[in-house]
């Protein structure tokens, strides 16, 4: 079967919901985006997977967007061809139209509730809004203490020396890999490959599959290939190739993963917790870049925060599976009160409008 290309625009990070969804479509671009509202079960992800099958039956590329918190739920469908998404457009990723009516229109979903019979479980309802929300709390609390372990670790063996050292292989790999074009700078596109998210930690290596010919493996234990990975976008960008960057959802701000899908090449970060599956073009030792005396002499220490940080992001994990819980009480306590047959008639018309687009 065909891998689909799955990314995520959000992370679960230690300052809480970490949003890319402004970088989903160029807005100078867009053809055509439709922002979802309605709440907790009113049919969102069931309205993104019936366009993207019609979509996708008819020849359209489709990015899919998972969900951070739950990834078996959408959150948005794109289409690079059509230069158009649907989108869950409620919190936490709450969007707004810049071109209201040109571009963006709202979708109410929430026009599908039966209100009356919704009423008359308000107190469940309620209940179960906040205990979801509280967990969410918890979880971006161990995430805080996670990352700092790890950036406690990272701090010790990112020296000068191994940046250097970094930066030298970078440039070795962009003039094998990487002939320039003559054409403008390319552009940089922020999806997340990974997640922390109610099934534990995870990273869509077989989107970087589908995408890309050359696989690196950046073997990096302690965080330290940011750097490089930011080197060999900058290098790529300068030779007029557009390229993906991904970022850790630990830490938002730095590279963990880099794809160009004109040239067919990707670097993956590969950690012990979550190592690259597949068999690599060719593999780049982060780890063995550090300094080795360094690596000797904070041994115990280095051992025992990646021991307590796994801990804190096992008890964040459980947090969100415990969100997921009361997410899907909730969405039982609506599912029965919706019109389906109302929300697929209303997907059949944003099918027909997106079709419409391919000229």
């Amino acid at each position: 079967m065909e891998q689909k290309v799955t990314f995520f625009l959000g992370a679960n990070s230690p300052s809480g919901f970490y949003s890319l969804y402004d970088q989903m479509l160029d807005p100078d671009t867009a053809n055509r985006v439709f922002l979802l509202k309605g709440g907790a079960g009113c049919g969102k992800s069931s309205l993104m997977k019936r366009a993207a099958a019609a979509l996708e039956d008819v020849g359209e590329q489709v990015e899919y967007i998972r969900c951070s918190g739950d990834p078996d739920s959408l959150d948005a469908v794109i289409f690079p061809g059509l230069k158009a998404a649907i989108a869950d457009a409620t919190a936490p990723h709450v969007m707004e139209p810049r071109l209201p009516g040109v571009v963006e229109s709202y979708v109410n979903l929430g026009r599908f509730y039966d209100h009356t019979a919704l009423r008359k479980q308000r107190e469940e309802i309620a209940a179960a809004t906040k205990g979801y929300q509280s967990h969410y709390k918890r979880a971006y609390r161990c995430l805080t203490a996670a990352a700092q372990l790890c950036e406690d670790n990272r701090s010790l063996l990112l020296t000068p020396a191994l940046e250097a050292r970094e930066l030298k292989r970078a440039r070795g790999i962009l003039s094998r890999e990487v002939k320039k074009t003559g054409r403008q700078p390319g552009v940089a596109a922020q999806r997340f490959l990974g997640a922390i998210s109610c099934q534990g930690l995870s990273c869509r290596f077989e989107t970087v599959n589908t995408l890309c010919r050359k696989v690196y493996e950046l073997q990096d234990a302690y965080g330290l290939g940011a750097g490089m990975l930011t080197a060999l976008a900058a290098g790529c960008m300068s030779a007029g190739y557009d390229v993906i960057l991904c970022p850790s959802p630990l830490f938002p701000d730095r590279a963990e993963h880099l794809i160009v899908p004109e040239l067919g090449l990707g670097f993956v970060t590969s950690t012990p917790t979550l190592p690259y599956p597949g068999k690599p073009y060719r593999r780049v030792r982060i780890d063995a870049m550090a300094d080795p005396e360094q690596l000797r002499k904070y041994k115990s220490r280095l051992k025992f925060s990646r021991k307590v940080q796994s801990a804190l992001l096992d008890e964040a994990v459980e947090s969100l599976a415990q969100a997921k819980l009361e997410h899907d009480a909730l969405e039982k306590l609506y599912n029965p009160h919706v019109d389906f047959e109302g929300v697929y008639a209303q997907a059949d018309a944003v099918i027909e409008e997106l079709l419409s687009l391919r000229g």
